[in-house]
């Protein structure tokens, strides 16, 4: 990190959700995953693919020039996600066209769309955490001096 840069702005490219992302990359990126949402919904997308499918949209991740965006997506219930995705692809200059339709934005970015892999994880570690000797850990342990107070 140089002298002239803060920290703030050393760790605008750095990956990870959200780490380092401006306000502005996340404000755009939020309205940006309302407006794809909206679209989606509304079923405006042409692909027989998209059009019967329930997406949701659970975010938007901006480059710092605010030139590109990744799109995180799940379909209900993970169904066809890989149809949905190169779906999703092959739409992907519509959906920017629309997107540069409803925000004001100088540049429409440019749409790249990820499966959002966060659903199977949240599945996997709630699934670990019911195992039953986790949940025997989880649990409050009655403290040393305790039991041996209501014995007498």
């Amino acid at each position: 990190m140089s002298r002239r840069q803060g920290p703030r702005r050393a760790l605008a490219g750095v990956g990870g959700r959200d780490r380092g992302a401006s306000q502005r990359q996340r404000r755009v990126g939020e309205a940006l995953r309302h407006t794809l949402s909206q679209v989606l919904r509304d079923g405006r997308c042409r692909d027989p693919e998209l059009r019967e499918a329930s997406i949701t949209v659970s975010e938007v991740r901006l480059s710092p020039d605010l030139r590109q965006a990744m799109v995180y997506v799940m379909p209900l219930a993970g169904a066809k996600a890989g149809e949905i995705i190169a779906a999703l692809e092959r739409s992907a200059p519509f959906l920017r066209g629309q997107v540069a339709g409803e925000l004001s934005l100088r540049y429409a970015p440019a749409l790249a769309f990820v499966l959002d892999a966060s659903f199977d994880e949240a599945e996997r570690i709630s699934a670990l955490l019911a195992r039953p000797e986790v949940e025997r850990d989880t649990r409050p342990q009655p403290a040393e001096g305790e039991n041996d107070q209501h014995a007498g």
